[in-house]
């Protein structure tokens, strides 16, 4: 059985009791420096809490208000960065031919035509100069997720550039700021869901962590390609036709067709609250050219919640299949660094390595206190490195799809032995589990206890009948503003009042996991400092989360879920540093 974590089970206490107060204010007081601040007059926006005494509704503000992605203030962070040497590399992103093994060969798009992408490496202080060439049929960009790049070269269609479109080429160029392990995607519609994804390791040349070999592990969940499926058609029959935001030519509707504002499920029963197994019959739906991809008996006891939306009929580690999976070979004894890394669009990954315990050493990027545990959760765009020490035979590392009953596997190979079967399930997935909230920070990356300048707050809203996933209620629009000042310390509350989880990701910047929010619990952790550094955490159903980040990276900066395919139905917004 899986231990009771010390530290999570207070995020869950307390949050119904908190939550009324604290969620009415959400919309309440007065505040100069407001939230949710609608950029070039139009009328949108969020009416979350701003600034130090939080906010009221969006008003109406100029675009020169805020740093542009072009601007000199992004210039000049820039200037003031470490520079090593340039890394030229070329990368051309092209619809590809996949073998996922076993003979299953599927059509995508990729880069380069290799699924993971070709692992790009880099040190701190180097200078990325990369020559990107869009050869799909579509436009797309690249987004260095996790790494707290110069905002020009974040890669967020109609906010940090424009999108690349087919045939045209963009030079993306920045300096490496901090070490760990990262990955790029696109920004851009649900492409991510295709093949579109890569590591990127940036190396630490004062690396203070011993090991024999290195093993990067990519999870992924596939549907691309299968029986005529698509991920544009999947979110076509998850959002009963609507389709997606229009992310810089993505092919989807949707800015102006605007879904239930309730936020809640409609016709549910206690058993199926939000209506899973009886969906809102599509209206416009496009006929479809492979089988239904909405999973509709799904739950994970982990994640108290809902698995995912998406029934994927394959999930990959590394590109391959279960029936055929990758191999690592390592000899007994060897102390192996495993960074993993999880690329899925819409699956939490359990992760275990049969007959080993995993020290866990960093995650997204950030060293932690070393912690010893018996298996890990992933959200989607999270990462985890961990050390093992290699025992000898062939051993399962097997990610468990949480509530979708299938898993993805590769193996570990030190000596002789009978590979595993693809239904194997370690013990260890069953044993003890640290989650990011057990973790504390390497005193070297932990940030220091302040009072925060500026508190910003959302509200996780949304059902899967109504489709309808957003910040407050408010669909995406790239002209919605959170103010933020340089030099100040933020702190981020999210509320989820939805019967779902949600990874929540912060571009250009980490943050301090603080723990569960609203005002009776701001006392009790001040003066602690804050847990492991992060850029993507899960927030459970009906619970609250509260991070802080120093604001040190000026530009405009996305802050969504990264369930692709929530953001891409609008749950997203952005974060702008203010002149």
């Amino acid at each position: 059985m899986r231990t009771p974590p010390t530290r999570r089970a207070v995020l869950g206490a307390a949050f119904a009791t908190a939550g009324t107060a604290v969620l009415a204010s959400c919309s309440g007081d007065s505040d100069t420096g407001r939230s949710g601040t609608k950029s070039g007059g139009t009328n949108s926006g969020s009416p979350n809490a701003g600034g130090a005494n939080h906010g009221t509704a969006p008003r109406r503000k100029s675009r020169g208000e805020f740093v542009s992605p072009q601007g000199e203030e992004v210039a000049a962070a820039e200037a003031r960065r470490a520079s090593g040497p340039v890394r030229k590399i070329d990368l051309t992103a092209t619809p590809s031919r996949l073998d996922l093994g076993g003979g299953l060969v599927v059509g995508s798009w990729a880069y380069e035509d290799r699924l993971p992408g070709r692992e790009l490496r880099v040190s701190v202080g180097d200078v990325l100069a990369l020559n990107f060439a869009n050869h799909l049929p579509a436009a797309t960009t690249l987004h260095w997720h996790g790494l707290n790049v110069r905002n020009d070269m974040d890669g967020v269609p109609d906010l940090t550039q424009k999108a690349i479109k087919p045939g045209a080429e963009f030079a993306y160029r920045f300096k490496v700021p901090h070490p760990g392990t990262y990955w790029f995607h696109p920004h851009t519609g649900v492409q991510q869901d295709r093949g579109l994804y890569a590591p990127l390791i940036v190396e630490d040349p004062k690396e203070p962590l011993t090991y024999d070999k290195e093993w990067v592990v990519v999870l992924d969940d596939w549907v691309d390609g299968v029986d005529g499926s698509t991920p544009d058609e999947v979110l076509d029959e998850l959002s009963g036709g609507r389709g997606g935001m229009d992310h810089g030519g993505s092919g989807h509707g949707g800015m102006d067709d605007k879904s239930d504002p309730g936020g809640s499920g409609h016709g549910g029963s206690p058993r199926d609250p939000e209506g899973l197994k009886h969906p809102r019959p599509p209206k416009t739906a496009k006929r479809r050219s492979g089988p239904s991809r909405i999973m509709k008996d799904s739950y994970s006891e982990l994640l108290e919640s809902h698995g995912g939306n998406v029934d994927y009929p394959y999930y990959l580690i590394n590109g391959r299949a279960p029936k055929s999976p990758t191999s690592f070979t390592a000899k007994p004894g060897d102390r192996i660094r495993l960074r993993i890394i999880n690329a899925g669009g819409d699956t939490a990954f359990r992760v275990a390595l049969g007959g080993h315990r995993m020290t866990i050493t960093h995650t997204d990027g950030y060293p932690v206190r070393h912690t010893t545990t018996d298996a890990l959760l992933l959200g989607m765009g999270e990462r985890y490195d961990v050390v093992v020490t290699a025992g000898d035979g062939v051993f399962p590392l097997t990610a468990l799809a949480e509530g979708k009953r299938a898993s993805a596997l590769a193996l570990l190979r030190t000596g002789k032995g009978t590979a595993p079967t693809a239904s194997v399930r370690p013990k260890e997935l069953d044993g003890k589990l640290v989650e990011a909230f057990d973790l504390s920070p390497d005193e070297s990356v932990a940030l220091s206890v302040r009072k925060a300048d500026r508190t910003l707050r959302f509200k996780l809203t949304g059902s899967m009948r109504a489709y309808d996933w957003a910040f407050d209620r408010k669909p995406y629009d790239p002209g919605q503003r959170h103010p933020v000042r340089a030099g100040e310390r933020v702190r981020l509350e999210f509320y989820n009042v939805t019967s779902m989880w949600h990874p929540i990701h912060l571009h250009g910047h980490s943050f301090g996991l603080v723990g569960q929010a609203g005002p009776e619990h701001r006392a009790s952790r001040r003066g602690q400092g804050v847990w492991a550094r992060k850029d993507t955490a899960i927030v459970r159903p009906h619970s609250s989360l509260a991070v802080e980040f120093n604001a040190d990276n000026p530009g405009l900066w996305m802050l969504h879920c990264h369930n692709i395919y929530h953001s891409d139905v609008g749950m997203m917004t952005v974060l702008g540093y203010r002149r």
